[in-house]
């Protein structure tokens, strides 16, 4: 069993212990030691990293009752090392889960909504609640926990037993657990049992800023950043505003109505650009219908190749199938991909099934239909317009 530091003091940065044992694992080695400072990933908080000696601690996990230190090169067994934390790491692990603990107890208090679901990564925390709530719910909690830290409450941490633990005012009881736990409590504020490292008080994390909200079974599934990462994501939000602002040359508090209207004006533009080329399509039909070439069924080929939208593809579609004996044709990119329309024209023959098929294969595209009418979709390529043209190859015969 490996004697678990952290848990006691997690302000400790490093530490003497001894190899118990070191096992080759891919392209690394698997370390126990008799003692550590490392916290192995665990209740929803990731591990932490560091040294021991000069061996790289990657990542620890805890698998029966002892730490397993993933580390880049071989420790002697049972010689006597030096641990040593990567406390930048430790201090963004502790800022997170702490805050999550603070901001958890804020819902639960001031809008009566319970965490359900918690999840760290090295991007962003989310906490998963069981109610829907208001933008006005959501400032009022991330308000009432910034004034926590504000007011650098003590942490402490506490071992008991489970039947004095229940009776302490915890916002959630899990009554799975047994026997002495260990108690994360905030002074006039969050209890909870938790294996997680905290801060000795709550000045320690710097700053709660929730970043998003999404419904999410029935709840609301909060993101937020605490500490240095939440300053450093307000720090790209504040610089990407101003730029904005500067860009569109209006106050900053003025931006959203700046971009509505710019969206307004784009969208009005590229709505007038589309008729336009609608009706120099109109102008121009007689000259294609006039040039198309003939398929082996005496019926007319018209391929059309542009970048368009699926409304402007079908609006097309029913204009040409309007024309008589014509084997219509339509590939269009969109972002990334590009689809394709097949359709025939009044008294036309052909079968737009098997067309739709040798585009699959052409454009590594999914798609099918029936022989009067068919349509798919594949990857962009750069040279998907001369791969249009070997697909109307194909149909002329």
């Amino acid at each position: 069993m490996t004697e678990k530091l952290f848990e006691k003091d997690s302000m400790l940065k490093n530490c003497t212990a001894t190899v118990i044992s070191c096992t080759p694992k891919d392209n690394g080695y698997l370390v126990v030691l008799d003692r550590t400072i490392i916290f192995p990933e665990g209740g929803g908080q990731l591990s932490d990293e560091g040294f021991i000696n000069d061996a790289r601690v990657s990542y620890a996990a805890d698998v029966d009752e002892e730490v397993v230190h993933y580390v880049d090169k071989p420790l002697l067994v049972g010689s006597q090392v030096k641990v040593t934390l990567d406390w930048s790491v430790r201090l963004d692990h502790m800022q997170q889960h702490c805050g999550e603990h603070i901001l958890s107890y804020a819902f639960w208090k001031e809008c009566g909504a319970n965490n359900i679901g918690f999840h760290m990564n090295n991007d962003v925390v989310t906490i998963d609640l069981d109610k829907e709530l208001t933008e006005e719910d959501m400032l009022k909690a991330e308000t009432f926990a910034n004034a926590e830290l504000w007011a650098d409450k003590p942490v402490h941490v506490d071992y008991m037993l489970d039947v004095e633990a229940f009776k302490l005012p915890m916002r959630k009881k899990n009554e799975r657990l047994h026997g002495n736990l260990r108690i994360v409590s905030i002074k006039d504020g969050d209890i909870c049992t938790c294996c997680g490292t905290h801060p000795t008080s709550t000045g320690m994390i710097g700053m709660i800023k929730i970043l998003r909200v999404e419904k999410h079974k029935g709840g609301v599934r909060v993101e937020f950043n605490c500490g240095l990462r939440a300053l450093r994501d307000m720090q790209l939000r504040t610089k990407t505003l101003l730029e904005t602002s500067n860009m569109l040359s209006v106050k900053v508090e003025e931006v959203p109505a700046a971009v509505t209207k710019l969206k307004e004006e784009i969208l009005e533009l590229i709505s007038k650009v589309k008729a336009k080329t609608m009706e120099i399509f109109l102008l121009q039909l007689p000259q294609i219908m006039d040039k198309a070439p003939l398929a082996v069924n005496g019926c007319k080929v018209v391929m059309v190749t542009q970048e368009c939208d699926a409304k402007e593809a079908k609006a097309l579609m029913q204009l040409l199938s309007a024309q008589p004996k014509v084997i219509i044709g339509i590939v269009y990119r969109s972002g990334n991909r590009v689809n394709y329309q097949f359709g025939l024209g009044e008294c036309a023959q052909g079968d737009c099934k098997a067309y739709c098929l040798a585009a699959n294969e052409i454009f590594a595209g999914k798609g099918g239909g029936s022989a009067i009418f068919a349509q798919g979709g594949g990857i962009y390529t750069a040279d998907w317009q001369e791969k249009a043209e070997k697909l109307k190859t194909i149909i002329l015969g």
